[in-house]
């Protein structure tokens, strides 16, 4: 089995924190590793450490290196730019194609955690099988509460999976509901959320990009004619820009047949914001949350403190974010956590580049 980590995100909703040049999957804000090396590790009893690829920018990549250094350095793959999963999976089951045609290889973001190890590893185990049976696979988490922010899968019916584990077909993907809608999800017992993790045989993978997506096949095909020549970087800056701005979900997944997915119940989250990050670490007496530096607080609960060298003091508040950098801080409700995608593109829009 092989392994693609995508870690090119930015993880613009952890601002102040996460930046472009350290976002958040090279942030250890979640545990005593980073969400990086916290991906990889996951992943050692799946596979050989030579068998991992991690498909990044040029902005990360030494630090991807430097955090990952038994990954080869040649398994650090730099796209050209940025344009969603499916190119960055395409040109990754490409690579891997070349060492084993029909190589099992998993998809996953560098920038999730998993409370449950043991569990991931059976279910990866699991939809390895079903890959090998010809399936694309995808994981879906059983959903615990109406969450708005994830897209949802529904189930089909029922396929015959290993390690005693379920599978299904997959009925067919959302987008993300709003609430009424993602109630209904969760009281009917059939939706699960769409974690974004992959597995599949990488010629079955490929096949499906020529098929839905040509302009991205064409330019894998491109780039696989020249990845023998001395011009290797240069044909895939070429290639490059033909390529569509388009997830695997929405160009791949969402239109093939032979979709299935695995349910699970992995203590898993994307630490999409503030507020998730929040969820998944061990609060105090009164509930609050820090995650680094040091808090003091009077009549304080409910909220998250992330500091540095200044100690951050506090009276009266509740439910609240504060994070606190050199050079920015940000106060918000927890409730608002998901807006602060908004506020840093306010930032991109006034040309404030300094502090993104």
């Amino acid at each position: 089995m092989f392994a693609l980590i995508l870690a090119g995100g930015s993880g613009t909703r952890l601002w102040p924190r996460s930046r472009q040049q350290i976002p958040k999957q090279l942030l250890d804000i979640a545990t005593k590793n980073t969400m990086l090396q916290e991906t990889f590790e996951r992943l050692r009893p799946l596979m050989p450490p030579e068998n991992v690829y991690v498909i990044t920018n040029g902005v990360c990549a030494a630090q991807v290196a430097r955090q990952l250094p038994e990954v080869p350095s040649g398994n650090v793959i730099v796209e050209p730019a940025g344009r969603n999963t499916a190119p960055a999976i395409g040109l990754g089951s490409l690579l891997v194609s070349r060492l084993d045609p029909e190589a099992v290889c998993a998809a996953v973001g560098a920038d999730h955690m998993v409370g449950k190890v043991d569990e991931y590893v059976a279910v990866m185990r699991a939809a390895e099988d079903l890959a090998r049976r010809g399936y694309l696979v995808t994981i879906g988490i059983r959903p615990s509460k109406p969450e708005t922010g994830y897209g949802y899968i529904e189930v089909g019916a029922e396929i015959a999976a290993s390690g005693g584990l379920s599978a299904h077909e997959v009925a067919r993907f959302t987008e993300k509901p709003d609430r009424a809608t993602a109630e209904e999800h969760l009281a009917g017992g059939r939706h699960l959320w769409n974690a974004g993790m992959f597995v599949y045989r990488v010629d079955v993978m490929l096949d499906a990009i020529r098929l839905f997506l040509p302009a991205l096949g064409a330019a894998l095909d491109t780039i696989a004619a020249g990845l023998e020549g001395d011009e290797q970087q240069q044909v895939l800056d070429r290639a490059w820009q033909s390529v569509p701005n388009i997830s695997i979900d929405v160009g791949v997944m969402e239109r093939a047949s032979n979709v299935a997915v695995v349910p699970a119940d992995l203590g898993w989250s994307d630490v999409g914001t503030w507020a998730s990050l929040a969820e998944i670490l061990q609060p105090d007496e009164q509930r609050n949350v820090v995650v680094s530096g040091e808090h003091i607080g009077v009549d304080t609960s409910g909220s998250l403190f992330c500091g540095g060298r200044r100690l951050i003091a506090t009276i009266g508040l509740r439910d609240i974010v504060v994070v606190d950098t050199d050079d920015a801080v940000l106060i918000c409700p927890l409730s608002r956590a998901q807006e602060v995608k908004d506020l840093v593109e306010k930032l991109r829009h006034g040309k404030r580049h300094e502090y993104l």
